[in-house]
């Protein structure tokens, strides 16, 4: 097969849960960043934040801070946009208008920052660059809790929710909860990227898919792309993998 799409051509069993090929969307876009709660789709495009779906279609772009590191749409009222060149953050509202700006080279204590996603109560998962280290910042009182101890090695991605995040370095792979509890603590091997839901993983490898849960001792290897997939999303209903030119939706279904 010449087309770049997981092996669902029937449905798939993973410790029960079953994925199932939903739709195959043309797509073109920088990076998809997800579908919200409200069945609206985020995608980046020429340094151009984009909604389109049934709230309508919204633009939101400030081209002098540099290219979009990363959209956080897990609450779609207050969109966390992050830009790693000018080491800021824009919440955005859910038509994409710029409700407040965080700056971290201007705060009272500098903060090098290399990510940024949705806490929930004020509050956002950053990674500090000069201590490598997770911390949980408060954006509305402008102070900070270190939630891990310094990582080794260069960290690759970051995901979270409101109760857990994620983080990837070239050696480990890691989940911590809000109150700073490092959850689990596995060899990266070689992943790329990540998508969490709650505290189940999905890692990318290459072409290759794993999922990981709590239970699971080892990874759990998922029908193959032909190629590595660009960008993952991952909520409790829907796996969503953008492969640069089409969005793919597969269904899951949990166990009763």
């Amino acid at each position: 097969m010449k087309h770049l799409f997981f092996l669902f051509f029937f449905t798939q069993l993973v410790l029960g849960q079953e994925f199932t090929a939903v739709t195959k969307t043309p797509l073109v876009a920088s990076s998809f960043i997800g579908i919200d709660s409200y069945q609206n789709s985020y995608f980046v495009k020429d340094r151009v934040l984009h909604k389109e779906g049934p709230d309508g279609s919204f633009v939101f772009n400030d081209l002098q801070l540099g290219n979009i590191t990363s959209a956080d749409i897990i609450n779609p009222l207050k969109i966390v946009l992050f830009y790693e060149d000018t080491n800021t953050v824009v919440l955005l509202d859910n038509k994409l208008n710029a409700i407040e700006r965080i700056n971290f080279n201007t705060l009272p204590e500098f903060i090098n920052v290399s990510t940024a996603t949705n806490a929930g109560n004020n509050r956002l998962w950053i990674f500090n660059i000069d201590t490598q280290q997770l911390e949980l910042y408060n954006y509305r009182d402008q102070r900070k809790v270190t939630v891990s101890q310094p990582f080794a090695g260069k960290l690759l991605a970051q995901s979270s929710n409101f109760n857990y995040c994620a983080v990837l370095t070239e050696q480990k792979v890691r989940i911590f909860n809000s109150y700073g509890s490092l959850l689990s603590e596995k060899a990266s091997d070689g992943y790329q990227n990540l998508a969490l839901q709650d505290t189940n993983l999905l890692v990318t490898k290459g072409s290759e898919l794993f999922l990981i849960t709590e239970n699971s001792e080892a990874p759990i290897k998922l029908p193959v792309f032909e190629k590595a997939p660009k960008d993952l999303y991952l909520t409790k209903d829907f796996l969503y993998i953008y492969d640069g030119n089409n969005l793919h939706t597969f269904s899951i279904k949990n166990p009763k």
